[in-house]
Parts: C-alpha cells; structure tokens; sequence
C-alpha cells in the first residue's frame, strides 16, 4: 500500500468517525449524564464491534450479509429495535429527573458493562456497518497481498482513530457537563438525544441497501 492510499484511508475514516450517527449520541450521552469515563466502556463496545465487523469482510461474512437480502432485513429490524429501546430508555430517564442539580452523581452511573453491551450491540447490529466495510476496505487491499493481514492491520487502525475521535468528544462534553447535568437542560437532553436514537432507529429498520 502506498503512503498515498494510506493517506486516503486515513482522512476517510476520520471524517467516517466525525459523521453525527448514532454512536455520537450514545457517547454524547453517556459523557453528559454519567462523565466522560462513563463513556469509555461505550466507546470500547463500538470500537470490538467494528473491529469484528471488519475482521468479518476479510473472511467473507460480512459479503454475505452485505449481499443477502435477508439477513439485511434480519439486521435492520434488529438494528432498528435496539436504537429505538435506546431512545425510550431515554426519554423514560428524563421524565425521572428531579428538578435540583445531578452533577453529583456517580461518575459511571452508566454502568460499565451495560455501557460495553450497548455500544457493542449499536455497531453489531447496525447494518450500515457491513455494507460499508465490504465496500471499503477492499479498496485499500495490495493485489497479491494476504487480504486477512491487511485488513486486520487498517481495521486496528481505524479503531485506534475512531476511539480518539470519540475519546476526545467525550471530554469536550464533559468540559461542560456541569451545564448539561442541571436538570432543565438534563431533561431537554435526554428526551433531543432518545427522540435523535428513535429517529434513527426507524430509518435503520426502513433503509434499503
């Protein structure tokens, strides 16, 4: 691979991470409600999840998925049902906010298993995920190469962008959490952030590849 295309995968995945989808508005979330160590175990799941993906287009999986119709349906709907629970946990969170501050709460309040699950389950079943990888990494396989090697040496490296991506969102929310966690605009947030998840679900769970 030549330092140009390398380059290019570079800048692509970069611009892939900052693109506002649902993994922003989990992060987002996370970071705001719970601080922005909450949303590392958030981060990790998307990141196993994406890596796996990848792994999986290498080995021929995910080319199933990408070009079966139903196992797209099947992801889809899965897909669009974990986002939109996501979203009414959300908005069901908010209507539970007492009116006084909240930024005392437990920094991982989240949960660190429940946040690695649901960032995990967020990448897995989103069916935007395998397609992209099918149609992306091949385009930066050598001819002649070991296709397995190369992509598990860009899909680490596109984990290693990602996480920093998110890593460094995390904490600019958290920088203003202190504003975030009053409860007015706590309560604004959660039901902006489960309404964003539930309108995202439905267009996961309807969208034709």
């Amino acid at each position: 691979m030549s330092w140009l295309d390398l380059g290019a995968f570079i800048v692509t995945v970069f611009i892939g991470a900052m693109v506002p989808g649902s993994t922003t508005a989990l992060v987002v979330r996370w970071s705001a409600v719970w601080g922005p160590r909450s949303a590392l175990p958030v981060i990790a799941g998307m990141q196993v999840g994406l890596y796996a993906w990848a792994v999986a287009s290498a080995v021929g999986v995910a080319a199933l998925v990408a070009s079966s119709e139903w196992g797209l349906t099947v992801l889809r709907l899965v897909g669009g049902a974990v986002l939109t629970v996501l979203g009414i946990q959300a908005w069901l969170a908010s209507k539970k906010i007492t009116d006084q501050a909240v930024v005392d709460e437990a920094p991982v309040g989240g949960g660190w298993r429940r946040g690695a699950v649901t960032g995990l389950l967020t990448n897995l079943t989103n069916p935007k995920v395998p397609v992209f990888m099918f149609a992306f990494y091949p385009q930066f396989v050598p001819a002649g190469s070991d296709a397995l090697t190369v992509v598990i040496m860009l899909a680490a490296l596109q984990v290693v962008i990602d996480s920093g991506w998110f890593v460094f969102l995390a904490t600019c929310v958290g920088r203003v959490r202190h504003v975030l966690a009053r409860a007015k605009v706590r309560r604004v947030l959660e039901r902006v952030i489960g309404t964003a998840l539930i309108g995202l679900g439905v267009r996961v769970a309807a969208a034709k590849f």
